[in-house]
């Protein structure tokens, strides 16, 4: 996880959205002080940093879309399930992360302002090709190259329940990786050691 993840989740958070939902960005204790934000490789995290990132991002998103009144064609409901967003809110994150840190000087957060402009463009160009909306999602379409075979058709799928659906969403990915590590893990202690 993070140094700037401040607020510990419990170990079922992701199915507690009161616990997510509302996140503060008061200044912290002097105890509390995160170090410097770090990039996040969503590819290489385990399954319990991967929930707290999820967490983190999300609370992020839902302050970064009120506070600014982004519409659903630069951030849409469905951004969790689309990589394309993930990774480029995921980068604007850490950005304002360091952007806003106190030991930054006072011009950051206009660079901020400046390549949040720039991430606006990009987000809309991904939420375009990617084909969510507003009230429905479908998966990003992927191109079949020479040689492979086509891509799967994709259809439209009503949003319901935006939360809930971030919920299992979360619940799923986690529980993935967490089958992936424990099979790594299972294939360690299968093989033989060195000293036997």
């Amino acid at each position: 996880m993070n140094d700037h993840t401040t607020t510990p989740a419990p170990d079922d958070a992701a199915s507690e959205p009161g616990e997510w939902e509302e996140e503060s960005f008061d200044p912290v204790g002097p105890d509390e002080v995160p170090g410097p934000p770090r990039p996040v490789n969503w590819n290489l995290l385990l399954s319990h940093d991967l929930e707290q990132e999820w967490l983190a991002l999300n609370r992020w998103v839902e302050w970064l879309r009120r506070t600014y009144a982004l519409p659903a064609s630069v951030i849409p409901p469905h951004w969790h399930r689309h990589p394309e967003l993930q990774w480029e809110l995921s980068a604007l994150h850490l950005h304002w992360l360091a952007a806003y840190d106190p030991e930054q000087n006072a011009s950051a957060a206009i660079g901020w302002h400046r390549d949040f402009a720039a991430a606006r463009q990009r987000l809309r160009d991904w939420v375009a090709a990617s084909g969510t909306r507003l009230d429905r999602d479908r998966p990003s379409r992927q191109t079949a190259w020479p040689g492979e075979p086509p891509a799967p058709a994709v259809e439209d799928t009503p949003i319901i329940n935006r939360r809930e659906d971030f919920v299992a969403f979360v619940i799923e990915q986690v529980a993935e990786r967490k089958t992936a590590e424990d099979a790594f893990f299972a294939r360690l202690d299968d093989e033989p050691s060195e000293e036997g």
